[in-house]
């Protein structure tokens, strides 16, 4: 079993990361983190963690000054970056500080599973040990950049698609476009274009709620599986 810290500062999110965790073969989450001294005190009290799906954007520090100092104090744990952050320097940041894989938000299952997959063909095939011949090598670093999600269509921002994601995860229940634009100050117009694009993506399930006259109100929760 490959043994996954989960690290978000969104409680909701951690939880439905962790459970496409579970879902994917030979994988198995073995803690939750919310915040980066939360993460730190986990990876020194896992001396058998595998793997760390690590957000960027936390209440007290950056997911890049958590793996830093994981470093620094010793800890090689891979690291997965999960997060919204897009800007080049981060993501230059995150591969020079030695993270393996970098999961850009939001994103379905099919995403995950396919960047995990990715890791645990790496992880068989160092685990071999020995020597490389070149096809060999090839193949190792291929596998880092496997199972890459398509990005958002053109005219879409990864903001507005997060900022929707959010609202969508921290529900009780389903909501509609007007329940989303007043949770994250967008019109109503541009709730139900996002709306309608994580459901067609699979990331969003769409419902109807009938009234008592006119057309059923459309209403999205947030899907565990794609």
């Amino acid at each position: 079993m490959i043994e996954v810290l989960v690290v978000d500062d969104d409680i909701r999110v951690a939880r439905v990361n962790a459970a496409y965790v579970e879902k994917v073969a030979g994988f198995h989450v073995v803690g939750e983190a919310h915040s980066a001294t939360e993460a730190l005190q986990q990876v020194e009290a896992l001396p058998q963690l595998d793997l760390v799906l690590l957000d960027h954007y936390l209440p007290d520090d950056t997911g890049l000054a958590v793996v830093q100092e994981m470093r620094r104090r010793g800890h090689q744990t891979d690291v997965i970056m999960v997060t919204a952050a897009r800007d080049v320097s981060t993501v230059q940041a995150a591969m020079r500080h030695g993270a393996l894989q970098y999961l850009v938000k939001p994103f379905a299952f099919a995403g995950l599973r396919a960047k995990l997959e990715a890791y645990a063909a790496l992880r068989r095939t160092l685990d071999g040990g020995g020597e490389a011949e070149q096809a060999e090598v090839d193949r190792i670093f291929g596998a880092l950049s496997a199972g890459s999600e398509p990005g958002l269509p053109k005219g879409h921002s990864p903001t507005t698609a997060e900022a929707v994601r959010r609202a969508l995860l921290s529900a009780e229940g389903p909501l509609s476009a007007q329940e989303i634009a007043d949770r994250t100050g967008l019109s109503r117009q541009t709730a139900q274009r996002y709306l309608k694009l994580l459901e067609r993506t699979g990331r969003a399930t769409l419902s109807l709620r009938y009234g008592d006259a006119g057309r059923p109100e459309h209403r999205y929760v947030w899907a565990t599986r794609a």
